[in-house]
This record gives C-alpha cells, structure tokens and sequence, in this order.
C-alpha cells in the first residue's frame, strides 16, 4: 500500500490551482468533441497534466452542472448553502447563549 510523507496510508491531498482546473475542463471538452468519443479521454488529459484522472473527472462533472447540461448542484448554490449554513450554526449559538444568560 503506498504511503505518504507523513506514513499515512493516503498521500496528502494538494489543491490544484484554478487555472489547472480552468485549463484542464476545456482541454476534454475539445478532446472529447474532435475523437467523437468521450471514452478514455479524462485519462489521457490527466495524464499529459499530471493530475488524477478521478479529479479531473470530477472537475468535468461539475462544470456539466454548473453549464446546466446535468442535474445537480451547481457551484454558485453550494457556495450559497455553505454560507446559509454557517450563519444558522451562529444563529443558533447565540440563541443558546441568550437562553443561558
């Protein structure tokens, strides 16, 4: 099983830069509408990227969403609910500290 630096048995996840991302979705999307097939392809560019084809998979996927061609949460509305979510957590802890007071 290979290990990280740390020994763990995952390596450390790093975080691509929006501009690998920005580059990489178009990169599949005119590679998969030259070849006329979609199989195969994610790998090939991750691949010539250097970055894991399930990343890159999943980068596509949501730029799908986000470009409405699938069902699912789109990027804006994620970021919005997150948002929504941390302000009832401290909505909450400020009620339960005024119902202690």
């Amino acid at each position: 099983m290979p290990t990280g630096r740390s020994g763990s048995p995952h390596p450390a996840r790093r975080r691509c830069p929006p501009e690998l991302k920005e580059r990489a979705v178009p990169m599949v999307q005119e590679a998969t509408e030259q070849s006329g097939e979609s199989f195969g392809v994610i790998t090939r560019v991750a691949r010539q990227l250097g970055i894991g084809s399930e990343s890159l998979r999943d980068w596509v996927g949501q730029a799908r969403i986000d470009g409405g061609q699938r069902p699912g949460t789109r990027t804006d509305e994620a970021k919005r609910i997150a948002e929504l979510e941390r302000e009832v957590r401290e909505v909450r802890r400020a009620n339960e500290i005024l119902k202690a007071a």
